[in-house]
């Protein structure tokens, strides 16, 4: 597949095809009379016949001292919503449910000699974690967006195109930034397109994975705006700090992003995990979040605030005591329930 260069100033992927039909749904009562679609009378309100149940679904991991805990019931764990006690209507662990990965690969100048360890650990994880029922895409990131592989549940196309990925320091390009100059890694860019225009309209598990520094440079979109949109898609964000040592100039890999990246993982429901420059520590750091994935639990409640205000709600999970909760911080109440899914 030909790599699909966005520009930053486009923030779209609108151009892309879908490669997900939605289910039609099912026929309810007689079929009509006319195969034309029946036109809504006079001041009637086309949308009454959507239904919303208003039902948030909280992924979330459970660990002690002793690693990952995977025999917890539903009276085991309490949900709060801006403080307030819910009701827990289904609480399940969900470690077959069908996963959407998306792979951001920085290939940003810090980068160079660290990129084949990201091309051969990304792509072992993809061939041990995905399943038939699984899909992933990539998306490498630099002065620009580039999808590199879309939706696909082949290891086997997605390593091609992982290795396919080479640096980019726009040397003698511009920037597409607008900026003038030829330099910037566009991490929140990458962030806010892969949650906002490939995640959301995605159903079930739905994780990033992102391979970087933590630095970005002439992002349009912020560490605000791209929380917010991986929030809305219920996308859980793992951030793997690699770095170049030599880049760098010596042992101090210039982390300078890493406060940003943790919140970015927290409050999505991931973490970061730092390997440094070290290809083993980053075979680990895949193996660490392939045991999550296969720990998670699902919480669903239909929350005491019906008001779909697009407001937003902050979460709270707790479990038995000294047990250590991860879950997203929150997330938005937008009609039709775009942001609980």
């Amino acid at each position: 597949m030909r790599p699909l260069v966005l520009a930053a100033a486009a923030l779209s992927f609108g151009l892309l095809p879908s490669l997900h039909a939605q289910e039609a749904p099912s026929p309810g009562g007689p079929p009509p009379a006319s195969s034309a679609a029946p036109q809504p009378t006079e001041g009637e309100d086309v949308q009454t016949l959507k239904v919303n149940v208003n039902l948030v679904n909280v992924y979330f991991s459970v660990r002690d001292k002793s690693g990952y805990i995977t025999n917890l019931h539903k009276d085991d764990c309490g949900i709060y919503e801006d403080k307030a006690l819910q009701k827990t209507k289904n609480f399940t662990q969900e470690k077959n449910l069908p996963l959407t990965i998306g792979i951001l690969l920085d290939t940003s100048g810090s980068m160079q000699n660290v990129l084949p360890l990201e091309q051969q650990a990304g792509a072992e994880f993809l061939k041990d974690v995905l399943t038939p029922k699984d899909e992933a895409f990539l998306i490498s990131f630099d002065i620009n967006v580039d999808l590199l592989a879309d939706y696909t549940n082949s290891p086997r196309e997605l390593k091609r195109s992982l290795e396919k990925a080479s640096i980019n320091t726009g040397a003698g390009t511009g920037s597409v930034t607008g900026n003038g100059a030829a330099r910037g890694t566009l991490l929140y860019d990458a962030v806010y397109l892969a949650a906002h225009d490939k995640l959301r309209q995605e159903a079930g598990r739905k994780i990033l994975v992102m391979l970087t520094d933590g630095g970005d440079q002439g992002s349009q979109e912020t560490l605000k705006s791209s929380i917010e949109a991986a929030q809305k898609a219920n996308a859980i964000i793992y951030v793997i700090l690699i770095a170049d040592r030599g880049f760098y100039g010596g042992f101090n890999m210039g982390y300078t992003g890493a406060g940003d990246m943790d919140r970015l993982a927290r409050e999505t429901g991931g973490r970061v995990i730092n390997v440094g420059n070290n290809g083993k520590k980053l075979e680990e750091a895949f193996n660490q979040i392939q045991d999550e994935l296969r720990t998670q639990y699902l919480a669903s409640y239909t929350p005491t605030n019906l008001k779909a205000d697009g407001s937003f709600r902050t979460l709270n999970i707790t479990c038995q005591q000294g047990q250590k909760v991860q879950a997203r911080k929150g997330y938005y109440a937008i009609a039709d329930s775009a942001g609980n899914e």
